[in-house]
């Protein structure tokens, strides 16, 4: 046995000859039947984790009795060469058999070789493969887990518990690729239906809470609302399936938590606890006690890893507020670059701030009033240097791949400027009136780019609606920003019905072409205007022939958002076309199926709120 096997299993379909436990017909000392790889005959069985060994006990190289071998013209181990052999582990038989006996002796650590080493390594299988087809080694008993907590909230009724189970069913299936066909798409379903019943209510089926840990485990979209469905049951299986410890952080919707009004607990869990632990009970003491949260991340801050201490100071955004201001301060300081620069943008946050009140005061000295022109203006004089005062607050000395050093600086310093001090330093002048002044020598992008970015930071609705400007004006053209991303973020700070009031105007104006992404920040079901907004759009580009894919990711959105109740409105769309002249081959078809799906989608929606409803 001088080379390695090539099979994957090194003792399938071997023959261990002189193996007493594993004997063939033939020998005086045979077992009640072979134990072969086949598993055949009375005495054959399967052990978990090993091979199986056919033993042939007839002929000269047989064994006659336990411990007993064949003369040395068999070629068979000595007794005690076997003994030594037989002491090896599975993992070292498997080794040696692949590596090939010679590179690889069957021998312990730093003992003699067997004289024939091939066959006591087969010998040493055959026994091991009996050893663990006798039985397995009991386990360890371990005490019963505590029962779960229990979940007050209602039962889902009957036939909603079905249409979940469905849900769950499909959402593996396998996708058919290319065009989608008329039917509704089942798995973008499953985070509306989980919402619903969320704001209804309702506690998870345990029948569907592996399933359902499963769908969230794989989606980390549908981890939120899958969590709260699933309540405390579900963070209880939770912690008994490794493959499910994603739903104990509590960035993933929720985690078993102590009693926070107990210190000793949370003490404990803070200097013991896991990270995803640690997380999650600072984010549960900062939603009941902001500064005792920032009290309790200072006993340990400088003892945490940099990783740690940047993810621990990410959460105190949450419940933000002034009496945090001196952790702050000190973490400007940290050895970190990313911590100093978390911590300077949270307090950038806070306007009433040391650090926000030093910014001011650079940004004011680079930005200021020009009335040398006919009409006033914004003058710009972007810093010359980026000192060390600028960096310990958060400044960024190296600029990014294609930027220049003063307009990065600048950007910097007027994004973490509260907004209110610009209303001053215009004589007064409304947020819409400083928007609209003329900038002089093209630094009107860096400027209005900066007070977006800080409009978006301190949540200014003011400043966000008129860096936003009206929808019907050309992008290019109005105050404020351009950029489509930009405008998603600062209708992010608006009320939800300014938010679609003003997508359905800009829709209405420009079409959905760039809608996209502002679509995706207004709250679902969409409100009425938004939605008629949207179907006439549709309605505009089927009738002009428009190339039809190139609105599939509008038109999935819509399936989602959309009130069920336009489809009744709807309906009339979905009736074949002729092809019109130039347009895109099999536009019409394409238009027709997508709207099927559309209403058959709204309707099956429509469904399952009904479900929901049904007590």
């Amino acid at each position: 046995m001088t080379t390695a096997p090539t099979t994957a299993d090194p003792f399938t379909n071997v023959t261990a000859t002189g193996t007493s436990t594993a004997t063939g017909s033939g020998s005086p000392h045979s077992g009640p039947g072979p134990v072969s790889d086949r598993g055949s005959g009375p005495g054959s069985a399967s052990a978990p984790g090993s091979p199986s060994v056919s033993g042939s006990g007839s002929g000269p190289g047989s064994t006659s009795g336990p411990g007993s071998t064949s003369g040395p013209g068999s070629g068979s181990a000595s007794a005690s060469g076997f003994d030594a052999v037989a002491g090896l582990s599975w993992e070292e038989l498997v080794t040696s058999a692949l590596l090939g006996t010679d590179r690889r002796p069957p021998a312990p650590r730093g003992g003699p070789a067997p004289a024939n080493a091939p066959a006591a390594l087969l010998d040493a299988a055959a026994l091991h493969t009996v050893r663990q087809r006798a039985g397995l080694r009991p386990a360890v008993p371990q005490a019963r887990p505590a029962p779960a907590a229990p979940d007050p909230r209602p039962a889902l009724p009957e036939a909603a518990r079905l249409r979940l189970a469905h849900l769950l069913a499909n959402r593996a299936a396998p996708s058919a690729g290319g065009r989608r066909g008329a039917v509704p798409d089942l798995t973008e379903l499953i985070p509306q239906w989980l919402a619903t019943a969320n704001r209804m209510g309702y506690r998870a089926p345990a029948s569907l809470l592996p399933p359902l840990l499963d769908a969230a485990r794989a989606r980390t979209d549908l981890r939120p609302q899958a969590l709260a469905f699933a309540g405390p049951r579900g963070l209880w299986l939770a912690g008994l399936n490794p493959d499910w410890r994603f739903a104990l952080r509590g960035a993933a919707g929720g985690t078993l938590r102590p009693d926070v009004t107990d210190p000793d607990a949370v003490a404990r869990l803070w200097e013991e606890g896991l990270f995803a632990e640690r997380i999650a009970l600072l984010d549960t003491v900062r939603a009941q006690d902001p500064p005792a949260g920032t009290a309790l991340l200072a006993t340990t801050w400088a003892a945490e890893r940099a990783e740690d201490r940047l993810m621990f100071l990410d959460s105190l955004r949450s419940g933000l507020g002034n009496a945090d201001e001196p952790f702050l301060e000190q973490a400007l300081s940290d050895r970190s670059r990313n911590v100093r620069a978390t911590a300077a943008e949270l307090l950038s946050a806070l306007p009433a701030s040391a650090l926000a009140g030093r910014m001011a005061a650079r940004a004011l000295s680079c930005v200021h009033l020009d009335r040398t022109g006919v009409s006033p203006g914004i003058a710009v004089e972007a810093p010359q240097e980026c000192d060390a005062g600028m960096q310990r607050d958060g400044v960024a000395a190296v600029p990014p791949s294609g930027r220049g050093e003063r307009s990065w600086w600048l950007g910097q310093l007027v994004e973490a400027t509260p907004l209110d001090v610009w209303e001053e330093r215009f004589g007064g002048r409304a947020a819409e009136e400083v928007v609209a002044l003329p900038v002089a020598d093209e630094w009107a992008g860096e400027l209005h780019a900066a007070w977006c970015r800080a409009a978006v930071r301190q949540r200014n609705p003011h400043w966000s609606r008129a860096l936003l400007g009206r929808p019907s004006a050309p992008p290019a053209s109005g105050p404020g920003t351009a950029s489509i991303a930009e405008r998603s973020k600062l209708l992010s700070v608006l009320e939800e019905g300014e938010r679609a009031s003003w997508v359905a105007g800009f829709i209405a104006a420009h079409g959905l072409s760039e809608a996209f992404q502002l679509l995706g920040v207004c709250m679902v079901p969409w409100a009425g205007p938004l939605g008629r907004a949207v179907v006439d759009a549709l309605d505009i580009a089927r009738d002009g022939g428009s190339y039809p894919w190139s609105f599939s990711g509008v038109m999935g959105l819509a399936e989602r958002c959309l009130d069920p109740a336009e489809a009744d409105r709807l309906e009339v769309l979905t009736a074949a076309q002729d092809e019109q002249e130039g347009a895109s081959p099999g536009a019409g078809g394409y238009w027709s199926e997508a709207f099927q799906r559309l209403v058959s989608t709204l309707r099956l929606r429509a469904t399952m709120e009904a479900e929901l409803l049904a007590a």
